[in-house]
């Protein structure tokens, strides 16, 4: 069984508050982004036991603790599953702030209840993606929804931006969630994000913001920088994703590559939503 776990772009993120679990409530738009690794599972050969490997981009951390590893281990614990081979390919960057580790757990999870004929409905793979991470769950479906709580409720958004033209900017800077949440203060957002994202996306740049963004940019200038470039180069909405490092711009048409020239260590994916 062969999936492509697709990255996730936010439209606005707002951090409301804290909660008594130590988490912030927050609220965001999430859109799938067809930037994708590749993650497959299969039987393991007989006698062999459960592995994950990995290849792409490097991963941190042992495959012991990798989120599709516990997707595994999480079903394995309610399930008799057969001992399983399992590879990914990561070509969605780290620490981006466009959920691909998230989205790796909740493909792993859909394809072991594939290849192993569980049959769970949506809603129970939602739950068990819940365990893994706060935004896990939204890749269960994978539709444009209206996120809040932990990330992890989701109300239906209808919101169609599929065909705009898009580029998004990983400037090789990791962010690390911690960090990112270190630096955010939580407060009451200055507009309604939902009120903002019905109007035209011209509009957008004045009312939908990223919390993340304010409070990241005065430690990471070259953010503001990657901004202003996208707009400059004919962005109708350009902003921070998740968490950062990420930085997408909604174009009208893409702009010619050799209007828009990036670093070394810079990684920029084109396409469209």
């Amino acid at each position: 069984m062969l999936v492509f776990p697709n990255a996730k772009l936010n439209l606005g993120l707002n951090v409301t508050s804290l909660r008594p679990d130590g988490f912030r409530n927050l609220e965001s738009v999430f859109v799938p982004l067809p930037w994708c690794d590749a993650f497959e599972v299969l039987p393991a050969p007989a006698g062999a036991e459960t592995s994950l490997s990995f290849s792409g981009l490097p991963i941190p951390g042992e495959p012991e603790t990798n989120l599709c590893r516990r997707a595994y281990e999480l079903l394995a614990a309610d399930f008799k599953l057969p001992p399983a081979q399992m590879h990914l390919h990561k070509d969605v960057p780290i620490g981006a702030g466009l959920g691909g580790g998230s989205a790796d757990a909740a493909f792993a999870l859909k394809a072991i209840n594939s290849q192993f004929e569980l049959k769970l409905p949506p809603e129970k793979l939602e739950s068990y993606a819940r365990r893994l991470g706060s935004d896990c769950a939204f890749f269960i479906r994978n539709e444009p929804v209206y996120a809040y709580s932990r990330g992890d409720m989701f109300d239906d958004f209808a919101l169609d931006l599929r065909g705009i033209p898009t580029l998004v900017v990983y400037p090789g800077l990791h962010i690390s969630t911690a960090e990112a949440y270190s630096r955010v203060v939580p407060r009451t957002p200055r507009h309604d994000l939902r009120q903002s994202l019905a109007q035209p996306m011209p509009a957008w740049r004045e009312t939908v913001g990223n919390d993340f963004e304010e409070a990241l940019t005065p430690v990471y200038p070259v953010l503001a920088e990657v901004k202003a470039q996208l707009y400059a180069a004919g962005a109708t909405y350009a902003s921070l994703s998740g968490s950062g490092s990420a930085v997408y711009g909604l174009f009208p048409e893409l702009p010619e590559a050799p209007e828009l020239e990036w670093p070394t260590g810079y990684t920029v994916w084109r396409g469209q939503l």
